[in-house]
């Protein structure tokens, strides 16, 4: 209504508050966030929302449109005269600056990617070589695969080896590969392996078969791959010292979190440590080169004070600060370099860049800044769970020192020798614990979204565990790389894996606790990016306008609770489907792998193993295929060879065949090979009256660089009718379980 106190302004109001009224106090609160210089961190989201929107768009755009609009943004705020101009100006140009450097990162590591599996002679150099349990994987530059020439050929492929080949990073190896193309997601929405394969420069997986030959390189190999091979070597001969010199399962854990090769540790292990929401100690990330870099900062400070001549005329602080910075960067060299260490060493380069420029080293700015240039060097990563993460749960830690920091000091210099010790201990206690929370809280969703699952009781197993990790392994970690070269290192990898064991007897003790992990169905992207909107007010907001925070945090639990389940899976290569039954759990029709499995199972929020018997519930099979009843009692039928569609297309409401349906098939709803090829894998939520919704995983016009090409035709069935058999190719595809992407260590990066 009209407010006649106004003067016939007409200020409308709503609840008895007027706009005029509400105007004053956002001015005042923007006023508050710009004299505590809060606006720079929003420069970084937007940065990333410009990344975002490459991604999102629909085909490859033109690298000159985000150029042109970057230069008039830029423009713009150079020539502006108003706060308010210059601020939005400069927004705009962090936005498309976000959106080049995706365009420019794409364009700059596009290469050939295998069109269709091939088995073929391959050639090439070995550029890492991972050991593992079930038997090596390696990475291999490419000179030569069958008859491909350099348009088709990958530049990298990534192969596994049943038995131990005795291979070493550098070898030049003549084998036969069977590869097939970068597989993508098990299902719509699910973790794409191909968009990964491609920023890595993987352009096929598979395997070798027969006799491996090194024999004599044809050419000197460049810089890089010296170096890399190199490196690799070095760090393989670490990991087998350090896994022998700990022995079992904790030498496995305690080589991986000083050399990053995770390929040791066995399965049971990796579940244990994700029972207890302690996985992420096995990836070296922000927390193993925080306690390294902390490690090296606060020896060199603590040595350098013994002498008072150095400590009264020197800048020791400064001094251990650099010193930690060259630790940091050669502990990310000899890690690997992974994604995820890479943005851990930028995250701590910058927060220790801070000390010598005798800035706060934890603020909310160097976060920022730490965050844009993660994204200008690697602008894919704001996609993976690794950097939404690793990101969200600093950003809350240090929004948590800052509202420390702001807190009245508590007078303790009247108190006693014990009881200020007492003091301290108590404080590092509600620390531990709070810190642990606070992290556990601000990465809770991402972990729902990415792995559908959710781990309540992670706050007892990480502040039960990270203590020891703190105090023993990381600088019994420090220590004994110190001393490798002294050959007196194996006494400090035995201590190291005394903490370690620790770790692991709190992660299996964790496991048997039964709601260690909590399956979660999975929910859209629109609900984490309203969390990652209210974790971004709340975080960087210092005004009350970070209660605001709470609109998008209920929007987003509404979406997610409120997101419909598919009621079929269907494998990329129809080979295989889930389907849910009358009893509204999900079965399996075909021969899916158990990787292929345990994603449908985990998106429907179902806490079975892929091995259980009750998933074959209602299925019945033969030669031919199978069938089963769903839970709107429509009849699914899985068709293997081309004499099943005379009855199936007759009697079956939804098909799903890895060939191509014959025309004609009277089957309303039909996922075949066609549409498999031009969709990826689907997924159909099964709806009253025909309105079923059939959601693919690939765009069904233009690809994007990282996805398959459209197919040119579809391909004819002709062969496969005349014998009753699949085609070749149709076989081929169909793959195999161990050319499922390993997602412990591509995902989880």
């Amino acid at each position: 209504m009209l407010d006649r106190a106004t003067g016939g302004r007409g200020a409308v109001r709503a609840g008895g508050l007027s706009l005029a009224d509400i105007t004053p106090f956002l001015v005042h609160c923007l006023d508050e966030e710009s004299t505590h210089r809060r606006l720079l961190p929003w420069a970084a989201v937007s940065f990333g929302i410009g990344v975002l929107l490459y991604f999102a768009a629909d085909r490859e755009p033109s690298v000159w449109a985000p150029v042109v609009a970057l230069a008039i943004a830029v423009g713009l705020a150079a020539v502006s005269r108003r706060h308010v101009t210059f601020v939005a100006a400069v927004a705009a140009a962090f936005l498309f600056a976000g959106f080049l450097a995706g365009a420019a990162r794409t364009a700059r590591v596009e290469a050939p990617v295998l069109a269709r599996v091939t088995i073929a002679p391959l050639t090439g150099f070995v550029e890492s070589v991972e050991e593992r349990p079930q038997g090596p994987r390696a990475v291999v530059r490419v000179e030569t695969l069958g008859n491909l020439g350099d348009g088709e050929r990958p530049a990298r492929v990534r192969v596994s080896m049943r038995e131990p080949a005795r291979l070493r990073a550098g070898d030049f190896i003549e084998a036969t590969a069977r590869l097939m193309p970068p597989p993508g997601a098990a299902w719509p929405g699910g973790y794409d392996f191909t968009r990964d394969a491609f920023f890595r420069g993987i352009g096929a997986v598979g395997s070798l078969v027969g006799r491996v030959e090194i024999s004599a390189p044809p050419r000197v190999p460049d810089w890089r791959l010296a170096l890399a091979t190199w490196l690799d070597e070095a760090r393989n001969a670490l990991t087998t010292r350090i896994a022998r010199a700990a022995g079992g399962q904790e030498g496995a854990v305690s080589a991986a979190l000083v050399t990053g090769k995770r390929g040791l540790i066995t399965e049971d292990t990796n579940e244990a440590l994700r029972a207890a929401g302690l996985y992420h100690i096995v990836s070296i990330s922000g927390l193993h080169m925080a306690l390294a870099a902390g490690t090296v900062f606060w020896a060199v400070r603590a040595l350098l004070a013994l002498f008072p001549a150095i400590a009264l005329t020197w800048p020791i602080k400064k001094i251990a600060a650099a010193t930690a910075m060259a630790g940091a960067v050669g502990y990310c060299l000899f890690s690997g370099a992974d994604v995820a260490t890479q943005r851990a060493l930028i995250m701590t380069l910058t927060m220790l860049g801070a000390i010598l420029a005798d800035r706060p080293a934890l603020s909310m700015r160097n976060l920022a800044f730490a965050a844009i240039l993660c994204l200008a060097l690697e602008p894919e990563a704001v996609l993976g769970p690794s950097f939404q993460m690793s990101f969200s749960a600093v950003a809350c830690l240090v929004a948590l020192a800052e509202w420390q920091a702001a807190r009245p000091g508590r007078g303790e210099a009247s108190l006693g020798p014990v009881a200020r010790a007492l003091c301290h201990a108590w404080r590092w206690t509600v620390t531990l614990v709070v810190t642990t929370l606070v992290a556990s809280l601000a990465t809770g969703a991402y972990g729902a979204y990415h792995f559908q699952t959710a781990m309540p009781l992670s706050v007892v197993g990480n502040g039960i565990a990270l203590p020891f990790v703190s105090f023993i392994v990381m600088p019994a970690a420090v220590l004994g790389v110190l001393l490798n070269p002294f050959g007196l290192d194996a006494p400090i990898w035995w201590l190291m894996g005394q903490g370690t064991a620790i770790v692991l007897a709190v992660s299996h003790a964790m496991q048997d606790w039964r709601l260690s992990v909590m399956a979660i169905p999975a929910f859209s992207g629109s609900a984490l990016i309203l969390f990652s909107l209210a974790l971004l007010v709340l975080t960087i907001c210092i005004s009350p306008l970070r209660w605001l925070a709470a609109v998008p945090a209920a929007a987003a639990l509404a979406i997610a609770a409120g997101a419909a389940r598919p009621d079929i899976f269907v494998d990329r290569n129809g080979a295989s489907a889930a389907v849910r039954g009358v009893e509204g759990r999900l079965a399996v029709l075909g021969r899916a792998s158990s990787f292929v499995v345990a994603q449908w199972l985990r998106a429907d929020g179902d806490a079975r193993q892929p091995g259980d018997e009750s998933l074959k519930s209602g299925v019945f099979c033969d030669r031919d295929g199978c069938t089963m009843q769903a839970v709107d009692g429509r009849m699914v039928a899985l068709v293997r060879r081309p004499s099943a569609f005379v009855e199936d297309c007759r009697r079956a409401d939804i098909l799903v065949t890895a060939l191509t349906v014959p025309p004609g098939c009277a089957a309303p709803v039909v996922i075949d090979r066609t549409k498999l090829r031009e969709n990826g894998a689907m997924a159909v939520i099964l709806g009253n009256g025909g309105s079923d919704r059939l959601i693919g995983q690939l765009p069904s016009d233009e690809r994007r660089a990282w996805m398959p090409a459209l197919p040119l035709r579809p391909l004819s069935t002709a062969a496969g009718a005349a014998t009753g058999r699949p085609s070749p190719a149709s076989a081929d595809e169909t793959g195999g379980e161990d050319q499922e992407p390993d997602v412990s260590s591509d995902a989880a990066d």
